[in-house]
């Protein structure tokens, strides 16, 4: 199985353009493809996306009422918004297949579409959760074509729940990560890897990689699923999803040198905090359940669901608007993954670095700009249509009611943002091509300026000088 293929693990190539449609046509002849916005899709849960060599993106994920698998897929990233979806296969009417069906997974093994996933027995009561991991098959080469049946169920080491696997290889040898409950041990599920001999059974003993007990792995339940590979800079890192499913749910990390024994548990160190949790700036809760694919230019893309709110009626499992969305992935000079914060919807965000500077970034402290080094999310900035025609505004992520303005001294600053037609023209900027792929932000109304750094502050300057091209990241 080529890397690329696994909803969770694989080995990216290519980078997305970001740019706000309307102002890409205004800055150039040749309009860009449409740009992701967040949610990418609502309402699929435990979504994976992947890039096919094929060249079509690949969408999969849980639908609310947990009933069908689904698949669609696109040209571009952005296209999955509205691509045709096909039910692959429905659950059956009786048995251990008729009810609930969760977190499905779309692989290319040994020249064989298989999906996975998760299901139990219908009937009501705790018999319900009796989940266990089984497979459908393709009977072509187009998954979006082809017949499906079912092809079995996973042989497991334990008849006990278990949920969520992946499929990866490493070094020659596939392998298989899963979530279950082991006989023994007091949690919800556990994290477990092993050699793959058939898509439905294991090649050898498998290795217990992680218990959940720390105090953000068991907020509501104790929990470990979900795990998603990403090989990266000489380290195999692999995600995986803790706690309850509200907004408590977030991701935690294992990360382990490449060239190690990864059936070695002792392989694989446990970030102590998690990596990706709920934002009350950005407005997203309960993210979780991730994969991993490269945008249309081969640059990382973190894939996860999450909430528009906090409160929930009922069981978490039953409220229908876990939302799949992407955001860029990037990594910190030690070559680890830095999550940030989920980035909200709308458009996805971008750093500006100056084209002359290309270490540093716009950020924000508070209300302050400048230009440096500041954490992930200060240095995030949103490109969203503005009122006035043909313009943007820019607007930190994590301070979404703020945005650039012009104030009356000629100097750069976040203002909380107004309707008044005074401001709009303040905070509205067209963006234009500059040397080398670089942008430059000209202020609507602004004369021959442009957004400039100069002493490590944001200014105006002469929409000539080289200070006034940005690069987007």
């Amino acid at each position: 199985m080529n890397l690329i293929l696994s909803r969770r693990g694989f080995i990216a190539g290519t980078a997305a353009l970001s740019a706000v449609p309307a102002i890409a046509r205004a800055a150039s002849s040749e309009a860009p493809a449409a740009a992701p916005v967040n949610p990418l899709v609502r309402q699929r849960a435990d979504a994976q996306v992947f890039r096919h060599e094929d060249g079509w993106y690949y969408l999969t994920g849980s639908v609310p009422e947990y009933d069908r698998l689904v698949l669609r897929r696109s040209r571009t990233l952005a296209g999955l918004a509205t691509a045709e979806e096909r039910v692959l296969w429905r659950h059956l009417p009786s048995g251990p297949l008729s009810g609930f069906i969760w977190a499905p997974e779309l692989h290319l093994i040994d020249g064989r579409w298989i999906m996975y996933f998760a299901a139990g027995p219908s009937g009501g009561g705790e018999d319900v959760f009796r989940i266990r991991t089984y497979a459908i098959v393709c009977d072509g080469p187009d998954p979006m074509t082809g017949g499906w049946s079912v092809l079995g169920q996973f042989q497991a080491p334990w008849d006990s729940f278990n949920l969520d696997s992946t499929v990866f290889e490493h070094r020659g040898t596939r392998y298989f990560v899963w979530a279950q409950r082991e006989p023994g041990i007091e949690t919800n599920s556990n994290l477990y890897i092993a050699p793959l001999a058939t898509p439905l059974t294991l090649a050898a003993k498998p290795t217990r990689l992680t218990v959940p007990t720390l105090d953000w792995e068991v907020r509501g339940f104790k929990v470990a699923e979900a795990p998603a590979i990403l090989a990266r800079n000489g380290r195999l890192f692999m995600t995986y999803s803790a706690s309850a499913t509200d907004a408590r749910y977030c991701l935690g990390l294992l990360t382990a040198d490449a060239d190690a024994d990864i059936m070695d548990a002792r392989a694989w160190a446990k970030s102590p905090e998690p990596v990706f949790v709920t934002s009350e700036a950005t407005g997203v809760y309960g993210p979780g359940h991730n994969s991993f694919t490269v945008d249309e230019e081969g640059r990382d893309i973190l894939v996860y669901h999450g909430r528009d709110y906090e409160a929930i009626s009922g069981d978490p499992l039953f409220d229908p608007n876990r939302h799949t969305r992407i955001q860029r992935l990037y990594y910190r000079a030690d070559g680890m993954p830095d999550f940030g914060i989920p980035v909200g919807n709308g458009p996805l965000p971008d750093r500006l670095s100056p084209a002359d500077r290309r270490e540093s970034h716009l950020a924000h402290d508070g209300a302050r700009l400048f230009v440096g080094e500041g954490a992930l999310p200060a240095t995030q900035f949103r490109q969203s249509p503005a009122r006035v025609a043909g313009s943007v505004t820019l607007s930190p992520i994590d301070m979404p009611d703020y945005c650039i303005a012009i104030g009356p001294d000629g100097a750069a600053r976040l203002e909380k943002a107004g309707a008044d037609a005074a401001f709009l023209r303040r905070s509205s900027f067209v963006r234009r091509p500059a040397p080398g792929g670089a942008v430059r932000f000209t202020p609507v109304g602004g004369g021959d300026n442009a957004l400039a750094h100069r002493d490590g502050a944001l200014v105006l300057a002469s929409a000539g000088d080289a200070a006034s091209a940005w690069v987007l990241g």
